[in-house]
């Protein structure tokens, strides 16, 4: 059954050469994320060549790597999910070239944080990995990731979930305990935290044109908002992620906290389904949603952590309610109130949706003591808000008007005593 893929193997290897060129001018080129130094010192793994064959009771994926690879596997419930987790490593195959098929629904890899990658096969159903191994490509070329999965019954999936070790359970404490204050931030100091939507793994929406991927988007445009504030006497902002990495839900919300940030900005550029639909809104807090949209919005945002192959650890049901309530009770009226300054900023200058103001249970603004608005600047669905989106010009003019919403915010917070 996997002859394809043995046959399939010499091509692949045959443009490892290539692979290896095409991403040393890049680098060159510094269309990565990452200056090349940098990423010469780390030295990633390039995985130049995949395939996928098989069928719905076993499916094989091959994955061609420059050099042996380390890896690690776990497996996750609630969805069924395997993880492979790798060194750093720069993914130089199409991505149609490992498209879901067989035992698996969805296949997502991507960088994690500087020094790992991931690679997370959402299944069918309970599935094993009867092989995971390396093994030396024929040619001398590399080496091969070899992963033959296999069904198996629920009770079997469940005592792989129970019995495994996983070491990162305890990685949104280790990681944000590590993220340096804003610089140069005195006291006084009015602190925002910008906080540029997905990132590594989590590609986010992919534009309808260009196929220009959100987490790129969100990144420029966080860094074009993050530089303008910090030209304003007294406010200090700082980016939760300032490269390609992915972050979970909880890690941003940490990250402000841990900050003391006076404000959270979430920003991002969706897709809908209706691709005449455009413009801006604003997003709030709430545990019931104000309209459909909102509510599909929210529930997509919310499946972060789960595409990055993240171990979902359920919080007790009475914390839940006590953030719950703080947020509502606490911070929910200054969140509204920045909306709202952000719309009149936004009036006549910006196009926005009907009702631009809505609101729905975002996980991302659950700070308890931080009000926190998430932005959609834009549709990456609809062709003319992707154009904008696109444009350098644009987003300076929309970072200039969210200031201006910003520092209104601030002047009417210490004039009521904050």
């Amino acid at each position: 059954m996997f002859k394809r893929a043995r046959i399939a193997a010499k091509s692949a290897a045959q443009r490892s050469t290539i692979a290896r060129r095409v991403l040393a001018a890049l680098l060159a080129a510094s269309l990565l994320p990452a200056a090349a130094s940098s990423v010469e010192a780390r030295d990633p793994l390039l995985a130049y060549g995949a395939r996928i064959v098989g069928d719905d009771a076993r499916t094989r994926i091959v994955i061609d790597f420059d050099r042996e690879p380390r890896f690690s596997v776990h497996y996750i419930a609630n969805p069924e999910r395997i993880v492979v987790d790798l060194p750093a490593t720069a993914f130089g195959f199409p991505a149609k070239d490992l498209a879901a098929r067989g035992l698996f629904k969805d296949i997502r890899y991507g960088k994690m944080d500087e020094e790992s990658a991931r690679i997370v096969l959402t299944t069918t159903g309970p599935v094993k990995l009867a092989l995971a191994k390396v093994q030396a490509d024929e040619t001398g070329n590399g080496h091969r990731l070899v992963l033959d999965a296999e069904m198996i019954d629920k009770k079997a999936f469940a005592e792989l979930v129970k019995t495994q070790s996983w070491s990162d359970r305890t990685e949104a404490a280790q990681t944000t305990s590590a993220i340096p204050a804003p610089q140069k931030a005195a006291p006084g100091d009015f602190v925002i935290a910008v906080d540029a939507g997905h990132g590594g793994i989590d590609t986010g929406a992919i534009g309808v044109d260009t196929k220009t991927e959100e987490k790129q988007l969100t990144l420029a445009f966080a860094k074009a908002l993050t530089d303008r504030l910090n030209k304003e006497p007294g406010i200090k902002a700082f980016l939760t992620r300032e490269d390609d990495e992915f972050l979970s839900l909880s890690q941003r919300v940490l990250i402000a906290r841990q900050n003391h940030a006076g404000l959270f900005i979430s920003l991002h550029a969706d897709t809908l389904k209706q691709k005449d639909i455009r413009g801006a809104t604003v997003y709030t807090i709430s545990d019931k949603a104000s309209d459909k949209l909102a509510a599909d919005l929210a529930e997509r945002e919310n499946l972060s952590d789960q595409i990055a192959g993240k171990e979902t650890v359920a919080e007790p049901p009475e914390v839940a309610d006590i953030l719950l309530d703080l947020t509502r009770r606490e911070t929910q009226a200054f969140s509204i109130s920045l909306a709202e300054s952000v719309l009149n900023s936004f009036k006549d200058q910006v196009g926005t949706i009907n009702n631009p103001h809505r609101h729905a249970g975002f996980r991302v603004l659950q700070a308890p003591d931080v009000p926190s608005i998430l932005l959609e600047i834009g549709f990456l669905s609809n062709a003319e808000d992707e154009k904008l989106l696109l444009d350098e010009a644009w987003r300076g003019k929309i970072a200039g008007l969210l200031t201006d919403a910003v520092k209104r915010y601030r002047a009417a917070v210490m004039a009521n005593g904050g």
